[in-house]
């Protein structure tokens, strides 16, 4: 396999797991871009931090493929924010990408634990 084509399965697997925590996390109701990274890092105990120059860009894409849609509102902050929030083809998608995860994960396993 080339450089660039190894490169580019990394993108795609860093952007189907971002996509997937996302969809996640949007699956506890609607959120603003910054409510969504502090909720990633949060609940994983501050192991992901995602920064903001990958945040937008992947709820632009999800938006994109009527993921998420989203919606201004007024912050707590009293400061305007896009909401986002998970559609039913987001839901269909957050399914299949958690089984295909958690196949991944246990695969993993295997080869990193032998009987």
């Amino acid at each position: 396999m080339a450089s660039d084509d190894r490169y580019q399965n990394r993108i795609k697997l860093l952007q189907g797991t971002l996509d997937m925590l996302i969809l996640r996390t949007l699956q506890w109701g609607p959120e603003h871009g910054h409510g969504i990274g502090l909720a990633i890092r949060n609940t994983s105990q501050d192991v992901l931090q995602v920064e903001h120059g990958s945040l937008y860009p992947a709820l632009h894409r999800l938006r994109k493929q009527g993921l998420i849609e989203a919606e201004w509102k007024t912050t707590e902050n009293k400061q305007r924010a896009r909401y986002y929030r998970l559609t039913g083809k987001g839901k269909k998608m957050l399914a299949a990408e958690e089984s295909r995860w958690n196949r991944m994960v246990e695969a993993i396993g295997r080869v990193m634990r032998p009987a």
